[in-house]
């Protein structure tokens, strides 16, 4: 392995100015609330997934993948491509409706995960205040299509700038419901079971206090950052004074993000990259 190797992005890419924000923890919570929308997508989760009781192991898993296909090195994003493939191709779903078996591994659905995720990263970085300009949103979009190769996608069928991902959205709404399940994955995402070396407390007969509320927070907020359509479907009203509220709420938590030293909100992934980066300009 060539451990100078920069990875699919490096520091010149508007991947790894929009990945640099901490901020993009509450767009992970986003993408999830937008994912449950998509009944197809959701049987696929509830089905094939133990994400009920080991939430935050599958957190932790989604993080590593995203941060290695972001900071890795090419062999470490393609190693990790070829897992996650792998894993896909094995598992199947019905549908809710018709309980017509697919495969989880269905492009519709892989785009449709996709796209979620990263208008999420991009958008909660924005509304939080990172300046960016229109050429450098569409580069962030088409800069992805690498990463939606590593899942089995067909980067020329993956939207590469905002207009196309905007249509995508507008095309996709139909397709979407408030399912049972959704309402279900909904209400675990903003409440999980809080992680037991967290939860001691209350078996100590003591308040949980500030863990909890500050992830209520964090839920609200990614809830708030909805588009207003997706806001309606989760029963909002979709306000344009919601957005405001949100962008204001965003923009104070990233400052408050950014206070924090990078050294703790600095993954190892991300360390390492910025080594390598050091390494091959010192060379």
């Amino acid at each position: 392995m060539d451990t100078d190797d920069l990875g699919l992005f490096g520091p010149g890419s508007v991947t790894w100015k929009v990945h640099d924000e901490p901020i993009l923890i509450v767009a992970g919570l986003r993408s999830l609330y937008l994912q449950a929308l998509h009944p197809r997508a959701m049987a696929g989760v509830a089905q094939n997934s133990n994400y009920r009781t080991d939430a935050w192991g599958r957190l932790v898993r989604t993080a590593t993948y995203v941060g290695t296909t972001i900071y890795g090195t090419t062999a470490e994003a393609e190693a990790a491509g070829r897992r996650l493939r792998a894993r896909h191709a094995r598992l199947r779903a019905r549908d809710p409706f018709t309980g017509e078996e697919f495969r989880i591994d269905d492009p519709d659905l892989l785009r449709w995960v996709h796209v979620t995720e990263i208008e999420s990263f991009l958008s909660t970085a924005r509304r939080a205040g990172l300046a960016l300009t229109d050429a450098e949103v569409d580069g962030y979009y088409t800069e992805q299509r690498r990463s939606a190769a590593l899942v089995g996608l067909d980067p020329t069928e993956v939207p590469g700038t905002a207009a196309e991902v905007a249509d995508y959205y507008r095309r996709i709404q139909g397709d979407l419901r408030m399912t049972r399940e959704a309402a279900e994955t909904a209400l675990f995402l903003t409440a999980p079971p809080v992680p037991w070396k967290l939860s001691r407390p209350l078996r100590l007969g003591l308040s949980l206090g500030p863990p909890r509320w500050a992830y209520f927070g964090v839920a609200g907020l990614a809830m708030a950052l909805l588009p207003a359509w997706a806001r309606r479907l989760y029963g909002g009203l979709g306000l344009p004074t919601t957005a405001l509220s949100a962008d204001l709420s965003a923009r104070a938590l990233r400052l408050a993000l950014a206070a924090v030293p990078r050294r703790y909100r600095e993954g190892p992934l991300q360390q390492a990259a910025k080594a390598r980066v050091a390494r091959h300009a010192a060379a």
